[in-house]
C-alpha cells in the first residue's frame, strides 16, 4: 500500500485579505510560517521519503519548511498548482461585481464545465492534479511521499477519488496547513486503487487560518 500525505499551503497575506490568488502568489503571513512549521512537527515521525510541491511561491515555502523537518528535498511538480482564474487573479474577493461573481459561482455550485473567463475548468484541474498523484506510483518501493498544493486543487483531487464529479458542489473544507491522506490499495471491502484515509485535518496546528473558506 503506497500511503500519500497531501498539505495546503500555508496562510497568505492574500488569503488573509481575501484575495482571489489563483495561479498568482504571495508571500506567507508570519502565522503561515508557524502553520508550515507546525506541520513539518507533525510528520517528521511519519517516514516522509519525498516532498513535491506546486512550484507557485507559497507551496514551495510551505515545502520548504516541511522538508527541512523531514530531512528531504523539495521536487517541484507543476500539476499540483492551484485553479487558474482567469481575469479575477489578484482582485479582492468582496469588490467583485454581479458578473464577476457569477462567474466564480460557477466553480462552487455545481455548474458542469463552469470556468472564469481566461481560467481553467474543475474538470481540466482534475485531470492534471490525478496524472500528479498518480506519478507517486512510479517511486521506489516502500516510499511515503508528502504533496503540497492548494485548496481548490486538493478539494477537486478528493472529491474525485470518492467519485464526484470534478464540477461538483464544493463542500469540503480544506484549511490553510490541513493534512490529508490517501492511499492506493488492494482490499476486500474497498473499491481497488486510491481511497480517501483521512481530510482536513488541522489537530497540529495552534489556531485556524483566517482564510476565505472560514467566513
Amino acid at each position: 500500500m503506497l500511503q500519500v500525505y497531501l498539505v495546503r499551503h500555508s496562510e497568505t497575506v492574500w488569503n488573509a485579505e481575501r484575495r482571489i490568488q489563483g495561479q498568482s502568489d504571495s508571500p506567507l503571513t508570519e502565522k503561515g510560517e508557524q502553520q508550515a512549521h507546525q506541520v513539518g512537527e507533525r510528520v517528521k515521525q511519519l517516514g516522509i521519503t519525498h516532498v513535491i510541491a506546486s512550484d507557485l511561491g507559497r507551496t514551495r515555502r510551505t515545502a520548504e519548511i516541511i522538508a527541512d523537518a523531514c530531512g528531504c528535498a523539495v521536487t517541484l511538480e507543476p500539476r499540483l498548482r492551484e485553479l487558474n482564474m482567469g481575469v479575477l487573479e489578484k482582485r479582492p474577493l468582496d469588490g467583485l461585481s454581479e458578473e464577476e461573481e457569477r462567474w466564480r459561482s460557477t466553480l462552487v455550485d455545481g455548474t458542469e464545465n463552469g470556468r472564469i473567463p481566461q481560467g481553467e475548468s474543475m474538470t481540466e484541474m482534475a485531470a492534471r492534479m490525478h496524472e500528479a498523484l498518480n506519478a507517486c506510483l512510479s517511486l521506489p518501493a516502500g516510499s511515503r511521499p508528502l504533496l503540497v498544493s492548494h485548496g481548490m486543487a486538493l478539494g477537486v483531487l478528493i472529491s474525485t477519488i470518492l467519485g464526484l464529479p470534478a464540477h461538483a458542489e464544493r463542500r469540503l473544507r480544506l484549511r490553510n496547513c490541513s493534512i490529508s491522506r490517501v492511499d492506493h490499495q488492494h482490499s476486500a471491502w474497498l473499491a481497488e486503487g486510491w481511497i480517501v484515509e483521512t481530510a482536513g485535518d488541522v489537530s497540529h496546528l495552534d489556531a485556524p487560518a483566517l482564510d476565505e473558506l472560514q467566513r
